[in-house]
Order: structure tokens, then sequence, then C-alpha cells
């Protein structure tokens, strides 16, 4: 693989691409000629012992931070220039995931023939991406990352590169996600997994020479997102308020009537993400999610973590109705060694490991980047 040692200077949030090769995955797939695309930031010290790899959230992609496009990141207050995770001292690398729609190969991708992958994408599990990585990582001459650290999905695959590859991960941040994704999570996914595979534009996976499953993907999206906000957040911003110039008793059928405002807003979130996001790679990340659990096949969660050799970070948001701060105090107590759980304050709920970061940044820059 020709990767560069570190990205070229003034490429700071671009987006590069590295051919990994083939990859046998987990549940008995493969997939030949895999491509990442990865951003980076900052610049690889000589030893490669400044390395941080940040991996994204479910829709998320690889740009945390702004760089020489002024395109702000999704977690610019945390990666940057001064900032906690500072670019100046580190060198930041953010890849989007195996399956994902933003570079990376995905349903979306041409195989040998040209043609889209679609239904016969392979199940790729959050393990898979963990190897993938790894191969980008040796290609960038990164034999140990200082820290690995992410937020809900990519907080679980910051778990999984932990206890996948003890000896390459020097510093752990899992930030509100579970050791295991639970049932009720698995019931969240599998509502929102149906609404896809139930659109009739949907066509079992293979539509790209069609009109794509958009109702499907913003009805998911819409499901999702009430799980991403606290119930107090959504009465204080909403209450009970009409949509402006809308009427919910302005018909004498159901299906007629005005909106809350609430329902406006989730229909914008819905036809936001739909435009910007892939139907089938939502359902193989969503698959990775589901699958989830850093324990399978090595006995107990204490049993799994036992041969880990990073220091954690575990934080939870506090109004979390996803994943519950319990899960990560559940997670912090399977440690081998002590953790303590930080609580990032903020009344938003789930989304509150993005919006309010900011709340356990001194925490991080005391324990993990001082």
């Amino acid at each position: 693989m020709r990767t560069p040692l570190q990205h070229p200077a003034g490429k700071d949030g671009v987006l590069q691409y590295a051919g990994i090769g083939g990859l046998d995955l987990e549940t008995g797939g493969y997939l030949p000629d895999v491509v990442l695309a990865y951003e980076t930031w900052g610049q690889l010290d000589a030893d490669a012992g400044n390395a941080v790899l940040i991996p994204h959230a479910l829709t998320g992609s690889s740009h945390v931070a702004r760089g020489s496009s002024t395109e702000p990141g999704w977690w610019e207050e945390l990666v940057g220039p001064g900032r906690t995770v500072d670019t100046n001292r580190y060198f930041v690398v953010s890849v989007n995931m195996l399956g994902g729609c933003y570079g990376s190969t995905g349903p979306s991708s041409p195989d040998a023939a040209g043609l889209p992958w679609g239904s016969r994408f392979p199940f790729v599990t959050i393990r898979d991406s963990v190897r993938a990585e790894a191969r980008l990582a040796d290609g960038l001459g990164i034999a140990r990352w200082h820290t690995v650290l992410g937020g809900s999905l990519g907080g679980a695959r910051a778990l999984e590169w932990a206890v996948t590859e003890p000896d390459r991960v020097l510093h752990c941040g899992v930030i509100a996600a579970t050791a295991a994704s639970t049932a009720e999570q698995i019931a969240f996914a599998q509502a929102q997994l149906a609404a896809i595979r139930l659109d009739p534009a949907f066509n079992g996976g293979d539509y790209y020479n069609g009109a794509p499953p958009l109702a499907g993907l913003g009805l998911a999206r819409r499901i999702a997102h009430i799980t991403y906000r606290s119930e107090p957040e959504l009465d204080y911003r909403f209450g009970r308020t009409p949509q402006t110039a809308e009427d919910p008793f302005g018909a004498a059928l159901p299906a007629g009537r005005g909106r809350y405002s609430v329902e406006s807003y989730l229909d914008h979130q819905a036809w936001k993400l739909a435009g910007r996001f892939d139907a089938n790679s939502y359902l193989v990340l969503t698959e990775a999610l589901v699958s989830h659990d850093v324990a399978r096949g090595r006995g107990s969660l204490r049993a799994a973590l036992a041969g880990t050799t990073a220091d954690f970070f575990i934080a939870a948001v506090e109004s979390d109705r996803l994943y519950f701060p319990q899960q990560s105090a559940d997670l912090a107590a399977a440690l081998p060694r002590g953790t303590s759980v930080h609580l990032i304050r903020a009344p938003i709920g789930h989304d509150g490991f993005l919006t309010s970061i900011r709340e356990i940044s001194g925490a991080l820059k005391r324990e993990v980047f001082g």
C-alpha cells in the first residue's frame, strides 16, 4: 500500500484514499481491493508516538475538524490547533468506516465488474472495521496509537480497538457507548432497519439505477433522532406548539391536519440525512452496531477486557436515554484497572457527546492529552 507516512503539508482535513487489499470478514464474507477514505490533521512525529485515531458515529464522516477548507467538522470544539486534541502536537486520523458512503468501500461502491455492490455487500462487524483500520495504520507507519477516542458507534469502535489490538492502543476514550448493544438498543435499531427495507423503492438493496428509498431512510432517521434527544429537551424546545402557519386541528381527516413543531423538526432531520447518506450504508453500519459485543467469543466482559493494556477514559451523557450512564459505569467496573465515569452534564440527551463535549474537555486534557 503506497500511503505516505504523513500527509503532505497543507492537507489538513482533506479526504485521502488508501487501498488495503482484500479483506476476509468475521461472518464469512470477503471484500476484494478494499479502499479506506481518511483525513488527517497535524504532523506525525519521527517516532510516530503522537498519533490519535478518532472514529466517527453512525452517520458521521471522517471530517472531524476544519482543515485546508473552511468546512466545519463534527468535533470542532475538541480537535484543532490549541484545542483539547491539539493538532499542533498530535497527528489526528479519522477513517470513514468500512461499509460507509463517504469514500470507503461500501454498498454503493463498484465491484470488479463496475456494478454497485448493493444487496451483495457482505455483513461487516466492528471487529472487521478495526482490522481494516489496522492495515491503514500500518501503511501510515503507526505501530501504536497514543489515543483512540470516539463517541457512540465511534466509542464502540474505540473499545474494540483496545480489545482486538491491545498492544496498539495507549489510551482509549469511550464516550456515550457501551460494551455491547442491549436489547432495547437492538429494538430501536430494528425499527430503523425495517423502515428502510419496507420502502417500496428499496428493491432489496438494488436501487442504484432508480429512485433511492428516501422515505424509508427518512423514517429511520426520525426513529433514531427521538432516541438521540431527551424528553425534557424536546418538551422545552417544542412542547405542543403548532408549526408556523399550520393547524393540527385544521382538517376533518387526520392525514390532512397541520403539524406540531416537533413533527416539523423530525421531518427536517429526516430529509437532511436523506440528502447526504446512502440507505444501504445506514443498514450496514446499523447492523454493525447491533452486532457490537466486545465480549463475543471472549468469555465474560471482565475476561474480555482483562488483556487490555490501555488507560481508559470513560464518559457518559447524564441525560442519555439511548446509552444510559449506568451502562458506562458497568463497562468501567469491568476494566482491569480502576476507572471512573466522567459525566457530560447536558440536558439534550445522547447527542450531548457532540454538542456538549466541552463538559469533559478539561478532564480529557488532564488525563489523556496533558
